[in-house]
């Protein structure tokens, strides 16, 4: 039987085409064209796919990796050696779970300004793919299965963590501060910084100082990584009337205040060595990858002061940015699982 179908929907278009097409053959007695059934089937196919893909891209996994990018490496930290591989695997899967779903949520609420910012047009709500009410079930299903998750196979601290992340990131940037401060992403930068809580919890079951200080790594990084995203697309901001610094301040303060934010954190990533009891291979990797983002970053502001800086420039450090936090994290687990090889030897 043939069900009454939206005109919108694609999947739903599809199958009514197939039965009206298969009740005319049936009326006329005529066997209905293979060649017809396989143009339903692959249009049918097509739009679960991009159905499919909607979701996932509402979790937007690109994001999520950077996170997991800073836990796995606090865990080493926290166990001094590799931890347990279950345990890092669903420690990975919980914190995938709660980010993707404050990244959904996100979506839902910013779908107005999304389809204002030319970077953000594509996006799953902005096309239609699904509506915001199918997207913030999805969402909230994701933050539940990461609660009961976390809490069941590794802690009810990471699990507590990992969901006042995405109440933070929700509530406190994306609804309260994106749309009114200029100290959006300064203070919004402390939900991708729990990860790194996550990580510790996760081993030890409790906070110490080392997590903390990663913690305050990873909130001092954010702004200088996300205002060069923001001098890229200074005019999409500016469109949608979301108040980042590059928008409401000149180039040259904005790139100024870059360049203090990565001397401090410079200064806070150095801290972590002693405090973790880290040795010489994250010292020399901490000590080069700081000197390579001040200097990117003074050049930048050297830049913007002869009224020269601009989008390319900013994308060098923005990349350069992720680089950074990728190899600084990976420096520490480094260090400490090559001392433990040579300890045991």
């Amino acid at each position: 039987m043939c069900r009454v179908v939206h005109a919108l929907d694609p999947i739903g278009q599809a199958c009514g085409t197939f039965c009206l097409l298969r009740l005319r053959a049936m009326g006329s007695g005529r066997r209905l064209d293979p060649m017809v059934t396989d143009v339903a089937t692959t249009h049918t196919d097509a739009s679960w796919k991009r159905t499919l893909g909607g979701y996932v891209a509402l979790m937007k996994l690109r994001v999520v990796e950077l996170l997991l990018v800073t836990t796995v490496p606090t865990m080493v930290v926290a166990q001094n050696g590799w931890p347990s591989l279950t345990l890092v695997i669903w420690t990975l899967i919980g914190g995938t779970l709660a980010a993707g779903g404050a990244n959904a949520i996100n979506m839902v609420v910013d779908r107005d300004i999304d389809a204002v910012m030319k970077r953000t047009q594509n996006r799953p709500l902005v096309t239609g793919i699904m509506t915001p009410r199918a997207a913030l079930v999805f969402a909230l299903g994701l933050e539940v299965a990461a609660f009961v998750e976390l809490w069941a196979l590794v802690n009810l601290l990471s699990a507590i963590l990992a969901i006042s992340a995405m109440l933070f990131y929700v509530f406190v940037y994306t609804i309260w501060l994106k749309r009114r401060s200029t100290q959006n992403i300064v203070i919004g930068g402390a939900a991708g910084a729990v990860p790194v809580l996550v990580g510790w919890s996760a081993v030890t079951n409790s906070l110490a100082w080392p997590p903390i200080i990663l913690f305050v790594i990873i909130f001092i990084w954010t702004p200088p990584h996300f205002w060069a995203l923001a001098v890229r697309y200074r005019e999409d901001y500016e469109a949608a009337d979301v108040p980042m610094l590059p928008v409401v301040a000149s180039m040259e303060r904005t790139t100024l205040e870059m360049l203090v934010y990565t001397v401090v954190l410079a200064a806070f990533s150095m801290l972590v060595g002693p405090v973790a009891h880290l040795g010489l291979i994250y010292a020399i990797s901490a000590l080069l990858l700081n000197a390579g983002f001040i200097a990117m970053t003074a050049q930048l502001y050297l830049k913007a002061r002869k009224g020269e800086a601009g989008g390319a420039e900013a994308m060098r450090v923005f990349h350069y940015s992720i680089t950074y936090l990728t190899v600084l994290f990976v420096a520490m687990a480094a260090d400490v699982l090559l001392n433990g090889l040579i300890n045991n030897h």
